[in-house]
């Protein structure tokens, strides 16, 4: 019987060779953007905490732009017609990876902080980058006091015209999907009467993932949708406004998913 010749490795291995390229092309990335982040992100709380961080509001949304370019991102944003970027409001997202604070930071057209889980503030280096930057901190399963000194910093951030980022998941997606929503910011929303405005990050998840350290090539798309006022609204009304803005974020999160799976 005759027998065909065997493949050569270049024939029978372009996808080896495609993870190999992927591993190096990540590896190099991840370096130009650690170099890059931690000395510049050091310098700019220290300037913002002599200056104020609203005078270097402008540098350090293009510092964070430039961590997305450096980590081989093609980035873009679409605004509804509805969304209103002169309320200050909570801005409510999905939860992909780690880039998701440059991501937000990038597209939202106000001055903004997020709500973070307090661990995070003790990562060396991070965490004290966070404090004086200005997110607030809150506790995976916080005591009454604890919620009463969150809600003192939340309403001082908001009365001072600083728009919130909150990550209504708590923790990152495992399948890209938008998982389910706690009631915790809705219920803020309606009580201190400010809107909510829903916001996707599509293609993300295509990028990295959690638990994986791979950069894949990609385009980051962030819908900023419609700004929903929750004046009038009442404690009866949080589970409804948290399924409305629920299945908001989730349907181009999902449309995504479907193209790329197919």
């Amino acid at each position: 019987m005759h027998r065909g010749r065997r493949p050569s490795f270049f024939t029978r291995s372009p996808l080896t060779l495609r993870k190999l390229y992927l591993i190096i092309r990540s590896l190099i990335l991840w370096m130009l953007s650690i170099v890059h982040f931690f000395p510049i992100c050091t310098l700019l709380v220290i300037i913002g905490v002599l200056l104020g961080h609203r005078r270097t509001d402008r540098l350090q949304r293009l510092f964070f732009r430039n961590i997305l370019r450096l980590a081989g991102v093609k980035f873009e944003v679409r605004y509804a017609p509805g969304f209103d970027p002169t309320r200050t409001s909570f801005f409510v997202c999905n939860h992909v990876n780690i880039f998701d604070a440059f991501v937000i930071y990038s597209a939202i057209p106000q001055f903004v902080r997020g709500l973070e889980l307090e661990s995070h503030f003790k990562i060396p280096g991070y965490g004290w980058m966070m404090k004086y930057f200005g997110n607030i901190p809150v506790s995976s399963n916080p005591s009454p006091a604890e919620l009463r000194d969150m809600m003192r910093r939340v309403k001082r951030a908001l009365a001072d015209d600083v728009s919130l980022i909150v990550f209504a998941e708590g923790t990152r997606t495992r399948d890209g999907r938008v998982g389910p929503f706690k009631r915790g910011v809705f219920a803020m929303a309606i009580q201190l009467g400010y809107p909510i405005v829903p916001m996707s990050i599509v293609g993300s998840y295509q990028f990295n993932r959690k638990g994986s350290w791979m950069l894949y090539p990609s385009t980051i798309t962030v819908y900023i949708h419609d700004t929903i006022d929750t004046k009038g609204m009442t404690k009866e009304d949080v589970d409804a406004l948290r399924d409305r803005v629920h299945r908001i974020v989730a349907e181009p999160v999902d449309e995504s998913l479907r193209a790329f799976t197919h």
